[in-house]
């Protein structure tokens, strides 16, 4: 970063010369702030191209003048990713006006949208082909394409349709020259050399600026169903998933575990969701269907509680018997993290294991947090694809300062387990700069080197999110 120059005022004006008045935007204090509040950006030259080419003259300017860039989507990346703290001031590129849908295929399944477009509007787009794109987060209003596809963000269908790796066939992107990649086949077959698309998706936009992609569409299940089933435990939600994949198979998109003290966050800072069993149950499972039209979901979910209780998995259950009822229960799910926002986390943790491996993980990691002092602990998240949220906040009375020291010493022992178990500790958020030092720490050194070695032969001068992934050297 000490290589880089400072995007200043003579530099502005120059590529005023080479860009429409309408790609600047004035830099309000939303550039500089991400969703957890643990990042403030310093200033920066806020540019909004309104095309690839745009992009590109951008790109080509900032790589003569070795000034840094970030590139900036909807803002709710929670690694840092999006804000540079520090450094000579850069360019804050923002993917806000490439937001067309270039097109819908509906007879191949396949979208080409632009890098700006938000992730909602792509789902609505695909609606209106009677048509799913599958990929669903709490952010989808404000998230965009572009941003999703630089974390390769997951959510709550991984289950069924896959990380958003996955849900590409192809990309457009400037690469740090400022040359364009015209990559945006619609081909599910196209064997002719290195994965350029696998390689820029989830590289959080150190080796290029994706600006239009072509994603996958998925028919729309005829009918749906959706459960809240009390557990015994995490291993009896584990042994819940495999009964419901041998009676039900491909028809799960969703199945999540929480922990109680999810719905009592929700009671306690008064959100509108509330759980629906009473007493909450210590462990629960939302359980998502997506079946045809000769199916009845219903029956589905009825004979999976019958044979779970039966097994001694499941206590008690809800099953949502209109679209109201569905949508109360995934708002609760999905306000866990407002409100765990709202508490105030000491430290977060967005961890995957082995899925055989989560139940040790839980009783282990609980005891190992109890070492460093009285936290509370909100465990939830994607089961059936093995990615937890393991969230730690201070005991009940406590206020968050009081114990803000111990955050590096808690994330230390979740994460020092998590590799001991042969899991990762960014499983669908990225690594950003908020997790560098951890990918040195438990990274696997052959695969730190190789990232390196194309980090420097793509982007000689370092200027593509500087900071980010690898620490500058």
């Amino acid at each position: 970063m000490t290589d880089l120059t400072p995007a200043d005022d003579a530099f502005a004006d120059r590529l005023r010369t080479r860009l429409p008045d309408a790609a600047f935007r004035d830099l309000t204090p939303g550039y500089l702030e991400e969703p957890r509040g643990l990042f403030q950006g310093g200033e920066g030259l806020l540019v909004a191209p309104g095309t690839t080419d745009e992009v590109a003259e951008v790109v080509r300017a900032c790589a003569e003048a070795r000034v840094g860039i970030v590139p900036y989507g909807g803002g709710t990346g929670l690694v840092g990713g999006q804000i540079m703290e520090d450094g000579p001031r850069p360019v804050i590129l923002s993917l806000e006006r490439l937001t067309r849908v270039r097109g819908v295929y509906p007879a191949e399944n396949v979208a080409i949208v632009e890098a700006g477009v938000i992730l909602a509007d792509l789902q609505a787009a695909a609606l209106a082909e009677d048509r799913l794109f599958p990929l669903s987060l709490a952010s989808e209003g404000s998230a965009r394409v572009g941003g999703v596809l630089s974390t390769n963000a997951g959510g709550v269908n991984v289950l069924r349709y896959g990380n958003t790796r996955e849900l590409c066939l192809g990309l457009e992107a400037v690469l740090p020259d400022g040359s364009i990649w015209h990559g945006l086949k619609r081909l599910r077959k196209d064997n002719t050399g290195y994965d350029l698309r696998g390689l820029m998706i989830g590289a959080e936009g150190t080796l290029g600026i994706i600006t239009a992609a072509t994603m996958r569409l998925f028919p729309r299940p005829a009918r749906t169903g959706t459960a809240l089933f009390a557990v015994e435990s995490p291993a009896a939600a584990l042994d819940l998933l495999a009964l419901a994949g041998a009676r039900i198979g491909q028809g799960i998109s969703a199945f999540e575990l929480m922990s109680g003290e999810g719905p009592r966050f929700l009671f306690e800072t008064d959100c509108p969701a509330r759980c629906p069993m009473d007493p909450i149950p210590e462990w629960s499972v939302l359980i998502d269907l997506g079946l045809g039209a000769g199916d009845d979901p219903d029956e589905a979910l009825t004979g999976l509680f019958e044979a779970a209780l039966e097994a001694g998995l499941v206590s008690d259950g809800v099953i949502a018997q209109s679209e109201a009822q569905r949508s109360a229960l995934w708002q609760m799910r999905e306000e866990i993290p407002e409100a765990n926002r709202r508490i105030g986390s000491v430290s977060s943790h967005d961890i995957s294991l082995p899925l055989s491996s989560i139940p040790d993980f839980l009783d282990r990691a609980r005891q190992a947090v109890a070492k460093v002092g009285d936290f509370r602990i909100n465990a939830f998240g994607h089961l059936g694809d093995g990615n937890l949220h393991y969230n730690i906040f201070p005991a009940a009375g406590v206020a968050r300062a009081e114990v803000m020291d111990r955050r590096a010493e808690v994330a230390e022992a979740v994460y020092d387990l998590v590799a001991g178990m042969e899991g990762s500790f960014s499983a669908e958020h990225g690594v950003g700069r908020l997790k560098v030092g951890d990918l040195e720490r438990y990274g696997d050194p052959a695969k730190l080197a190789a990232m390196r070695a194309i980090k420097t032969a793509l982007d000689p001068k370092g200027i593509m999110n500087p900071g980010v992934m690898l620490r500058d050297r």
